[in-house]
């Protein structure tokens, strides 16, 4: 029992950086790895949602009345970093670069061939931060991707064959979707942080 390395360690026992397995980026349609892109870096994460509210005067009250209207879109933004540890990863991070980048692109109709389907929903995860359940294991919630931005820096080694930099990092935009039966209100998002309500 003296030999078990404990849990949270980024690396492995030979220094190769470890896949976060409740990290990832599922995208329908890529091939590799039944469809995710599981990461090995915490990526870099703001989440964020609004609720608009509308103002109602009333005669001779001092301020407006506030009346809620609609709850605004949950933008969720991850910064990606990838890394080249060993020489498979050079392939995987190009093939996982352009599933990212497919995400924003409409599909193509397989029985016409027109591309008139738009792109595709996503699911992300990253332990317990975007959705949990009332036991508190983390949920991947359903995403679009709304843009990308991606920055091949210039100081680090890069591969000859296909010129990608060795580190290179993906800025990634998503708006969270629902189905109407899904959509949480307060209850819900209380209960799944374990708040007493």
């Amino acid at each position: 029992m003296a030999n078990k390395k404990p849990p949270g360690h980024a690396t492995d026992s030979v220094g190769r950086l470890k896949e976060l397995d409740e990290c990832y980026i599922s995208v329908p349609g890529y091939k590799r790895n039944r469809g995710r892109i599981i990461l090995k870096i915490l990526p870099e994460i703001q989440d964020s949602k609004g609720a608009a509210y509308n103002d109602e005067t009333i005669m001779g009250r001092s301020i407006p009345l506030k009346t809620f209207s609609h709850g605004e879109n949950r933008q969720i933004t991850m910064n990606c970093p990838f890394m080249v540890a060993e020489e498979s990863d050079i392939f995987k991070n190009l093939s996982d670069l352009k599933a990212l980048e497919s995400a924003v692109y409409p599909r193509i109709d397989n029985v016409g061939g027109n591309p008139f389907l738009p792109p595709p929903v996503c699911k992300i995860k990253c332990g317990s931060l975007f959705a949990s359940s009332t036991n508190g294991e983390g949920e991947s919630v359903c995403a679009i991707l709304k843009s990308y931005s991606v920055s091949f820096p210039q100081d680090v080694p890069w591969d000859q064959k296909y010129y990608l930099p060795y580190k290179f990092s993906i800025a990634l935009t998503w708006e969270v979707v629902y189905t109407t039966e899904e959509l949480p209100g307060q209850e819900k998002i209380l209960i799944s942080g374990g708040a007493d309500v």
